[in-house]
C-alpha cells in the first residue's frame, strides 16, 4: 500500500490554523472560570452576568492547554483581525498544497454546528466526514475511493456526558437542518427523530450515542437533539481530538482519534458483513487498512494501545476484530508486529 505524505510546510500549515482556531474559540471567554467534577473529571465553565442573572457557559474538560488559552483570552482578542486574516491564509496554502475541501453543503452545516456550539458539547464527527480529516492529522494524501462518501453525516455523543454538562446549544440543530432542506425522519415505533433527509437529495445527518446494551433512542440534552444509541461506539468517541474542516477559512470540529477509528472499522465491517450494508463494510475495511498502514509508522504506540484495549473488552469485539482482518492480510500482519 503506497502511502504518499503531504508536505513539510502543508503539515506546518495545518497545524497552525488548527492552533488559531483554538486561539479563536478562547478569544470569546469574557467571565470567570468554574470547576464541576463528574466521574473523576474536571470541566470548566465560564460563569458570566446576563441582565441580572449569572449564566454559566461549558468551555471544554480541564487541560493545561485550555487553561493557558483561557489566561491570555484578552490578549487574544485584540489579536482577532490580524488571526483571521492569518486563517484565510493558510487555508489557502492549504487548497494549495492539495488538500481536499469539504464541499459547499458540508461545509455550511459544519460551521452552523460549530457556531451554535455542537462541537464545544461534546459533539463528534464519526463516518467518513471525520475520516477525510485525518490528511491533516496524520499529514497524507488520501485519494478518492478513500473518501467516497454518500453525504451522510454521522455526529455521536456520550449520554451521560450530555446530561451532565447542564449547557445547551444556542440553536437547535434540527432547525438548522430545516433551513438547509433538511426534513425529520421520525421513527418508526416511537416518532422519535434522530436523522434528517435532505429533501433534493438522499443525504442523511444521524445522531448517534453509545448503547451500553439496548440499541434504541436516547436523548442527548446538550444538542437538543435524540439520538440511535449503537454498541461499540463507546471505544470510538473516547477522548476526541480537535480538527479543521477546510471550508471557508476552516471550521473548528470535533473527531475520534485516529488509531480509535482504525480500529472500530474493523469491527462494524464485520457488523456489515452480507448485510444491505456490504458496500460499507468493504469501505470499513478500506479504510481501516490504510489508517493502521499509517499509524504502524508513525505512531505505533498508540495504535497498539488501542488494539490492545479493543481485545480485552471481550470475545466478541474479538471475534469481531478477527473476522474483518482475515480479509486484510496485511492489516492482520502489522497489528501482529505490534504486539
Amino acid at each position: 500500500m503506497e502511502i504518499v505524505a503531504h508536505s513539510r510546510p502543508a503539515l506546518v500549515a495545518y497545524q497552525d490554523l488548527l492552533r488559531l482556531h483554538l486561539d479563536e474559540r478562547a478569544a470569546g471567554f469574557t467571565g470567570s472560570i468554574e470547576e464541576r467534577t463528574r466521574n473523576g473529571r474536571t470541566y470548566l465553565y465560564e460563569r458570566f452576568r446576563l441582565g441580572t442573572e449569572m449564566q454559566s457557559r461549558y468551555l471544554g474538560e480541564d487541560t493545561p492547554e485550555l487553561r493557558a488559552r483561557l489566561e491570555k483570552a484578552q490578549a487574544l482578542k485584540a489579536q482577532g483581525d490580524q488571526r483571521r486574516a492569518r486563517m484565510t491564509r493558510l487555508a489557502r496554502t492549504l487548497r494549495a498544497e492539495g488538500f481536499v475541501t469539504t464541499d459547499r453543503e458540508t461545509g455550511s452545516m459544519l460551521l452552523a454546528f460549530s457556531r451554535v456550539g455542537v462541537f464545544r458539547l461534546g459533539g463528534t464527527l464519526v463516518g467518513t466526514t471525520a475520516y477525510s480529516l485525518y490528511q491533516g492529522e496524520l499529514g497524507v494524501r488520501m485519494d478518492y475511493e478513500e473518501l467516497a462518501q454518500t453525504g451522510d453525516i454521522d455526529l455521536a455523543s456520550f449520554e451521560r456526558l450530555s446530561v451532565a454538562l447542564e449547557d445547551k446549544v444556542e440553536e437547535n440543530p434540527g432547525d438548522i437542518l430545516a433551513t438547509l432542506k433538511f426534513e425529520a425522519v421520525p421513527g418508526i415505533a416511537d416518532r422519535q427523530v434522530w436523522r434528517w433527509r435532505q429533501s433534493h437529495s438522499e443525504a442523511m445527518v444521524e445522531f448517534l450515542t453509545p448503547a451500553f446494551g439496548e440499541e434504541c433512542v436516547r436523548p442527548l440534552p446538550a444538542l437538543g437533539v435524540s439520538a440511535q444509541a449503537l454498541n461499540y461506539l463507546n471505544f470510538l468517541i473516547a477522548d476526541p481530538i480537535p480538527a479543521v474542516a477546510l471550508y471557508r477559512s476552516g471550521v473548528l470540529v470535533q473527531i475520534p482519534r485516529p488509531e480509535r477509528f482504525a480500529i472500530h472499522k474493523l469491527i462494524v465491517a464485520d457488523r456489515r458483513r452480507g448485510g444491505p450494508d456490504h458496500l460499507k463494510s468493504r469501505k470499513d475495511r478500506a479504510q481501516a487498512a490504510f489508517l493502521i498502514a499509517v499509524l504502524a509508522e508513525d505512531r505505533p504506540d498508540e495504535l497498539a494501545e488501542a488494539y490492545q484495549d479493543a481485545l480485552s473488552r471481550g470475545p466478541r469485539w474479538r471475534t469481531r476484530m478477527a473476522a474483518s482482518l482475515k480479509r486484510l492480510p496485511e492489516t492482520e500482519a502489522r497489528l501482529s508486529e505490534l504486539l
